[in-house]
């Protein structure tokens, strides 16, 4: 028989987050004519399997669940689970398509890749009575009663809450995070206890690695014009530590600077386009710039041929994305030299009328720079870049345009939230797996105890290498305190009786201040008397 073995393991659980407006949309926006979340928002800020159950009024629905990413136990992994609405039994192939599709996107080789190994995503299909998302604020017969307030691409809600609470809950481990997706092709989303998506081809991904930044990392945003400035990735008290000090590409203090930059105008218009009168706004520039960016989305303009975007009259040559159909999507034009100071006017003209059903302008800003030598442009640069509010407050991020919290078109996270989220996973994921024993033979006459030790896949145990992560176990055996040295890194031992405590370091270089012991985990075992074979 096996040794009287004691297997002690310590997890603290994390917080997510529900967020604003801006390009996100609030968590609780919804039609007052459709029934309340059972749930508080600060109960909506921790990942399901660290709540109490709660007991609903609605049964879960009738799920069929498919693995489609998985790296352990869900009782040491963080879980997110797509929800299927809108898709009819006769859709039953296209949700799981759907669904792997996202789900590989994001883990394969950008965004959540390194941290996969901590993460498992599945699939639970319920059959809809009807196809599609709701419009107009009018669901439609489906599991979650997914809508869109009006026709513009925007948010995406939900009308059963209780539902969706039911089913995730009935799953237990396997549902941290649940994913609602809706079965519309174009742009749509919403975040807080459920994040809500579509599979569009060109913003689905894009929408759900935003939102579960904020779900998983607690990090707010980055862009203009919201107001959810907090976390690892903002700072506004110029007085105090920056928080990603230890990214700075300049360390010393002293140099430590804010990067000239200011945004005379925003706005978010979710204006339909005519023919018969272009779409315009009138700002102000100091002229004290160098250098300055027009920033805007538009929907239903397939063609370059559909619009003009003109500023100050002169066309600024936009170009659709090739394969964006009807969906919303975001375009940059960087412009050399600074504007004037004085009045200026940027418009929107539609020269398409075919397109008059469906064009609309979604939102604009002006963003002006100093030169290279006052605003650091160059990606990889870690600095103090100024954010601007919804109503024109200052916070900082880590850097211009290189994280997903700023841009949904950048695939990944800056360097200041992929530590943020290697922490907040190992809040609620041990580096141990778990432990194995067996009995060996020896030369001795006591027969020994063999301990193997089954790490979470990271460094050596990663199924494939990462380019360009530096990463490693370190692992350290004591007995009765005392440091074992010839099992040192070793994931087995062939011991006998006593008390030996297994710790565990990782170390990767996507982490630099680990104040709280994320990346260490320890295991006590006690093994009582000799290794009896049966």
């Amino acid at each position: 028989m096996l040794p009287l073995l004691l297997f002690l393991v310590s997890i603290v659980l994390p917080g997510s987050l529900a967020h604003g407006p801006g390009k996100c949309v609030l968590t609780d926006t919804r039609d007052p004519a459709h029934e309340l979340a059972p749930f508080s928002e600060a109960q909506a800020q921790i990942p399901w399997t660290s709540t109490f159950k709660d007991d609903f009024d609605v049964p879960p629905p009738p799920l069929e669940i498919l693995s489609l990413v998985v790296s352990g136990p869900s009782s040491n992994r963080v879980d997110l689970i797509f929800f299927a609405d809108g898709y009819v039994q006769d859709e039953r192939e296209k949700f799981f398509e759907d669904a792997k599709r996202l789900a590989e996107d994001i883990s394969g080789n950008q965004t959540f890749n390194t941290v996969k190994p901590l993460m498992n995503f599945w699939a639970a299909f319920t059959p809809s009575k009807e196809s599609g998302v709701g419009v107009g604020g009018k669901p439609k017969n489906t599991a979650f009663g997914l809508y869109r307030d009006g026709t513009e691409l925007r948010g995406v809600y939900y009308a059963k809450p209780a539902v969706a609470a039911a089913a995730c809950s009935s799953l237990g481990d396997q549902c941290d995070y649940p994913i609602l997706l809706g079965n519309d092709p174009l742009y749509g989303g919403l975040g807080g206890r459920f994040t809500v998506i579509t599979p569009s081809i060109a913003n689905g991904a894009l929408i759900l690695r935003h939102e579960l930044g904020h779900s998983i990392i607690n990090v707010g945003e980055e862009y203009d014009g919201g107001y959810a400035y907090f976390g690892s990735n903002s700072y506004n008290n110029l007085s105090k530590a920056v928080p990603w000090a230890q990214w700075l590409t300049d360390p010393d203090p002293t140099h430590v600077r804010v990067e000239r930059a200011v945004m005379p105008m925003q706005a978010y218009a979710w204006t339909l386009l005519n023919t018969s009168t272009p779409w315009s706004v009138k700002f102000d520039s100091s002229g004290a710039y160098a250098r300055h960016l027009v920033r805007f989305s538009v929907s239903g303009l397939p063609e370059a041929a559909d619009l003009r975007v003109e500023l100050d009259g002169e066309d600024l040559g936009w170009t659709p994305r090739a394969d964006i159909g009807l969906d919303r999507y975001h375009y940059d034009v960087h412009r050399d030299g600074g504007l004037s100071a004085g009045e200026h006017t940027l418009s929107f003209t539609l020269l398409n009328g075919a397109r008059e059903p469906e064009a609309q302008m979604c939102s604009a800003e002006i963003l002006e720079f100093g030169d290279e030598s006052e605003f650091v442009a160059t990606p990889g640069h870690y600095s103090l870049y100024p954010t601007f509010s919804l109503d024109n407050q200052t916070t900082y991020r880590p850097t211009n345009e290189d994280c997903l919290m700023r841009q949904v078109t950048t695939p990944n996270f800056c360097k200041a939230c992929i530590e943020g989220l290697w922490l907040a996973l190992l809040r609620n994921v041990s580096l141990i797996d778990g432990i194995d024993a067996s009995c060996v033979g020896s030369a001795a006459d006591e027969d020994l105890t063999k301990l193997t030790l089954r790490l979470v896949p990271l460094a050596q145990f990663r199924a494939a290498a990462v380019a360009g992560l530096s990463e490693s176990y370190t692992v350290t055996w004591r007995k009765d305190g005392q440091v074992i040295g010839k099992f040192t890194n070793s994931t087995e031992a062939e011991v006998g009786s006593g008390q030996y405590t297994i710790e565990v370091q990782y170390a990767t270089n996507e982490v630099r201040v680990d104040r709280d012991d994320r990346l260490k985990a320890q295991v006590q075992y006690t093994v009582d008397g000799g290794c009896t074979k049966s």
